[in-house]
């Protein structure tokens, strides 16, 4: 699924209204009877009774969104309370329209810079209709005033489109309204997608409208939403007659003394992700761990017994694919190996934390020897260290592109959102996944899951974002079993039989 800009969105709005032969005032009707829809199966009530909702409504397409919400609501016996918030002594023409036919059946309150500001109590639910995703300053005056008293309220507020104060696709400052809910019309926002502006997000929900699909399909973009439907098309279901040798073999360096778990749990999520077969190279210490806890994974082992100092032969060998790193540590010979494996691998291969973070301590020395359309697998901290810190969001989604347009490398920057960044300089965000999944471990299981993807012959590009998203959908499957507190890495890989099976349909 395509993230447009707001000039964009501005765009197809304009361009499904010409090419519709449709209204712009239906087209209006059209995004409020959906977003009325999605609020009444969302059964906000307090006891049995429907809460009270209070609308606050700009003088732009917004707010007649937020008019014509009102009139639907009173339509279905909801106790409404409407507001025009005076900021301006303009109108949009669709405002205007719905402004009349709301006023027909129910009396509008006006706020202005001298007028008292409702109080609002704490059991209603607040639609926020005040400014949508055509804002470009940060709120001022009366609107500014509006919001806070808004914020501090302690009512449930729902935002329709975007959060008032929240810029589409850019950093906002002001005052901003802190959504619980945000329902958006037919594309997520960019700014939904990022941390810092989460209290102003909330829980988001896109409800479709019928903008043009032409429209959308042409638009160029660098954001996209990893769905389920982008997914199913990649995905490649398994042949009749294929054996384990069809599946590749992958090859996973991991372990030190103390932390043989990681290499476990990225040994068994990556066969459970399909690789034919896997071989764990450990130090010795983690040969009866392996092979009593996975029987299904073969072991090589390194001469020494705490940690890595060397790596299986890479001549005329069948392995498909290689990850690196999961509780690796970092002593120097296990830098001095993961140096002459670069030196000597030209395949893609998966690198995850110790490797990457002996890559960040050795830049010059290694970063210029990862093979191109390598999969790198940072947390933010990791990733801190690799590039250097960012001062904002966008300044790290900005430094995030132009790190994998520079060494032509994939990174997948770990988040409540994964972002999948590629050396084309686009990034894919992802769509599953929840808190429960910030636990130890849950990182060595994605890198096993792509590295048994990219073993599977997969591009690098279709195993990262099959990993994260079928990772993220195993937390989820996971979660409403044990609950989010209880959650556990090995839970995920559990749970991956079930993920996949979603796509095999």
């Amino acid at each position: 699924m395509k993230i447009l800009t707001a000039s964009q969105i501005k765009e197809l709005d304009a361009y499904t209204i010409e090419k519709e032969v449709i209204s712009s005032i239906n087209l209006m009707e059209r995004a409020s009877v959906a977003f009325t829809r999605w609020y009444m199966g969302q059964g906000f009530t307090q006891g049995n009774a429907k809460r009270p909702v209070y609308i606050f409504c700009g003088l732009g397409n917004n707010g007649g969104d937020g008019l014509a919400i009102a009139r639907l609501l009173l339509g279905n016996q909801y106790e409404v309370h409407p507001f025009v918030v005076r900021y301006s002594s303009q109108a949009t023409e669709d405002f205007q329209v719905n402004y009349g036919r709301l006023e027909k059946k129910h009396a509008i309150q006006e706020i202005t810079e001298e007028s008292h500001i409702p109080t609002i109590p704490a059991e209603a639910v607040v639609i926020d209709a005040i400014f949508g995703s055509g804002l470009n300053r940060p709120l001022e005056g009366v609107t500014a005033t509006l919001v806070k008293h808004l914020n501090k309220s302690g009512a449930m507020i729902v935002s329709v489109d975007i959060a008032s104060g929240l810029l589409t696709d850019s950093l906002s400052s002001g005052v901003i309204v802190r959504a619980d809910y945000t329902v958006s019309f037919e594309l997520p926002k960019l700014a939904f997608l990022l941390p810092h502006n989460d209290k102003f997000v909330g829980e988001w929900k896109t409800v479709p409208i019928g903008l043009s699909a032409d429209f959308i399909a042409e638009s160029p973009t660098e954001h996209y939403y990893l769905d389920e439907a982008f997914i199913e098309k990649i995905f490649k279901p398994r042949a009749k007659y294929s054996h384990k040798g069809s599946y590749g073999h992958a090859l996973l360096l991991a372990g030190s003394e103390g932390k043989i778990g990681a290499a476990v749990l990225t040994a068994h999520a990556g066969l459970r992700a399909g690789a034919g077969l896997l071989t764990a190279h450990l130090p010795t210490c983690g040969y009866n761990v392996m092979q009593t806890t996975l029987p299904e994974a073969m072991v090589s082992l390194d001469a020494n017994n705490q940690y890595l100092t060397n790596f299986p032969s890479l001549e005329n060998t069948p392995y498909k694919a290689i990850g690196v790193g999961p509780g690796l540590g970092k002593h120097p010979d296990t830098l001095k190996c993961l140096t002459k494996l670069l030196a000597n691998t030209t395949k893609p291969m998966v690198l995850d934390a110790d490797a990457i973070n002996l890559i960040a301590e050795n830049k010059d020395k290694l970063l210029p020897n990862v093979p191109e359309n390598s999969i790198l697998t940072p947390h933010p901290k990791e990733f801190e260290r690799l590039v250097g810190r960012t001062s904002t969001d966008y300044d790290r989604l900005r430094t995030l592109k132009a790190f994998c347009q520079k060494h032509r490398v994939y990174i997948l920057l770990k988040g409540a959102h994964s972002a999948l960044a590629t050396p084309k300089g686009n990034v894919y965000f992802n769509s599953t996944g929840n808190p429960g999944m910030a636990t130890a471990g849950s990182g060595d299981v994605l890198t096993g899951i792509i590295t048994g993807l990219l073993a599977q012959e997969y591009t690098p590009f279709e195993a990262a974002a099959i990993g994260v998203y079928v990772h993220g959908l195993a937390g989820d499957l996971a979660a409403k079993i044990e609950g989010q507190y209880a959650l556990m890495a090995s839970d995920i890989i559990n749970y991956l039989g079930v993920a996949f099976k979603t796509l095999e349909k």
